[in-house]
């Protein structure tokens, strides 16, 4: 599997506002084990701004629909037990099929 989130990044999370939607979105990927490279990928943004948004920063309007939507997805399919992913290409899979294309994780 990819690097896990650190402890500290997670003590931090769970001590944040769970309404918002960065941190909201880090809950549901930390529960689902996605990466934050491909859950960036798959929301055209770069590794810094997910983790900004983790951490409870700002959000420009133009990006809440798009996190709460995928938040929505992968909360839902946690709960079906679709998620967690058991690896990084299983993870990786997931998000592409939710996306519709191909990711690598760059950004």
């Amino acid at each position: 599997m990819s690097r896990t989130y650190s402890e500290p990044f997670l003590i931090k999370l769970f001590k944040a506002n769970p309404h918002k939607p960065g941190v909201a979105l880090a809950l549901a990927c930390v529960k689902a084990n996605l990466p934050a490279k491909y859950v960036a990928d798959a929301l055209d943004v770069s590794r810094m701004t997910i983790f900004n948004w983790f951490n409870g920063n700002q959000i420009r309007d133009k990006n809440i629909l798009k996190i709460e939507t995928l938040t929505d997805i992968i909360e839902s399919d946690t709960a079906k037990e679709i998620l967690p992913a058991r690896s990084v290409s299983e993870a990786k899979l997931y998000l592409e099929g939710v996306v519709g294309r191909e990711l690598n994780g760059n950004k």
